[in-house]
């Protein structure tokens, strides 16, 4: 009698990973360019914003007019450009991840069009998915056309994990993000084997951005002086906490989104929005504006220059900036804008009770929020760590995960179905 099962797949040997090697590469590389040149526009578009602009009428750059201005300009901007270009600058970006499905390659153009305006706007989130979706979008289109054989999959994890790479500088954050995915997924070999392509996708990527452009996460905040029983019982404290002003944001999200989504048109909900970040920027100052990579830097140079009351409001502010910017339809990612929630957050908490070390309350801050916007415990940890640069927090850290996981796990997240409704 004939064996009519399906053959097992053979597993993966150094013939068949040695292929994903050039491809691998050639996306990495071509990730971190793409994110690279987004940024960089952003970046000089910025200074004529922000700068040269403002100068030129005799307004005062970051004045409370100028901000409300240019916020609402932005959201006007914004509105138009994905009300008129093909495939509306890609799907509702309340409904998207930081890892999705292609779109059409054709959206690409809008979708980086609009990010960049965000990002030179002010708006309070960062490149990450839209970049991520751009570059899923192009390698699936680019590399059916090269390959037409090679798994579908196969590109949607080289452009993820090479711009993941890109955005941290190190392939450690896109193998701890595609290994929550990668580690379920049916198929022969190991996880190692499955993330062989993406990994060094990730590393070029990564390289790509640590060459050009030298990026680094290190806050260099004061050094973190050894754990005692009282560390555990901030840590304890603080990331929970965050985690629990992340999932105030989450529960809101879509009544917000809501609220938008009855005005009836994109360019009326992205000016709207665009005027409500510009009020909320006027109440918590210009470093609560943009995605937040740089203020938080400048948040930290002098973590002990500001009081608890006015750490306190700029967590909220930003916290909220957040929420109303993705909600009313400007296209960007969380992860960026929640650090600076989080940093800020665990500042207000040494502000507090000074004898919580900045290093460990900044840490717990960024893990809890981060936790709860993104639910990717890896990568949470990870930027939570990367942060303070110093792997004595990490055992805490790790511990702290725990009671904050049990929080948010099985709620709503901030990602919309097509209906409105929360994803769990």
């Amino acid at each position: 009698m004939a064996n009519d099962a399906p053959s097992a797949a053979p597993a993966p040997s150094a013939r068949t990973l040695l292929p994903l090697v050039v491809p691998s590469l050639v996306v990495g590389v071509a990730a971190a360019l793409l994110l690279l040149g987004v940024d960089t526009l952003a970046g000089e578009f910025k200074d004529v914003l922000w700068g040269t602009l403002p100068d030129a009428l005799g307004i005062g750059r970051y004045s409370t007019l100028w901000m409300i201005v240019m916020l609402t300009a932005t959201g006007l901007a914004v509105g138009l450009v994905v009300h008129r270009v093909h495939g509306h600058a890609g799907p509702d970006p309340a409904t998207t991840g930081l890892v999705d499905e292609p779109m059409p390659a054709g959206v690409v153009p809008g979708l980086l069009l609009v990010t960049g305006l965000a990002l030179a706007g002010g708006v309070s989130l960062g490149p990450e998915n839209p970049i991520t979706a751009s570059n899923i979008a192009l390698a699936y289109w680019l590399g059916r056309k090269a390959a037409p054989d090679a798994p579908a999959a196969l590109w949607v994890a080289l452009a993820a994990a090479g711009t993941i790479g890109a955005l941290f500088g190190t392939p450690v954050a896109a193998a701890l993000v595609l290994s929550e995915t990668l580690a379920t997924r049916p198929g022969p070999g190991s996880l190692w084997d499955k993330l062989f392509g993406p990994l060094i996708a990730a590393g070029a990527g990564g390289l790509t951005t640590v060459l050009i452009d030298h990026p680094t996460f290190d806050l260099d905040l004061p050094r973190y002086s050894g754990t005692h029983w009282s560390s555990l019982l901030a840590a304890l404290v603080i990331t929970p906490l965050a985690a629990v002003l992340g999932m105030a944001a989450v529960y809101l999200f879509p009544y917000a989104h809501a609220a938008f989504r009855r005005l009836g048109h994109p360019v009326l909900a992205l000016t709207a929005g665009g005027l409500v970040l510009g009020l909320l920027g006027a109440l918590g100052g210009p470093l609560t504006l943009f995605k937040g990579l740089d203020q938080v830097k400048t948040l930290a140079e002098d973590p002990d220059g500001r009081s608890a009351g006015a750490l306190a409001l700029m967590t909220v502010v930003k916290l909220a900036a957040m929420m109303i910017a993705a909600a009313c339809g400007f296209r960007g990612g969380r992860i960026f804008p929640s650090v600076f929630v989080g940093v800020a957050f665990g500042l207000c908490a040494h502000a507090l009770v000074p004898s919580v070390q900045i290093s460990l309350g900044v840490a717990c801050g960024v893990l809890g929020v981060l936790l709860a916007v993104t639910r990717l415990g890896w990568l949470s940890l990870f930027t939570a760590a990367v942060l303070v640069a110093d792997p004595n927090v990490l055992p805490l850290l790790c511990v702290a995960t725990l009671p904050a996981w049990l929080l948010v796990t099985g709620r709503p997240q901030m990602q919309l179905r097509g209906d409105g409704t929360p994803m769990r």
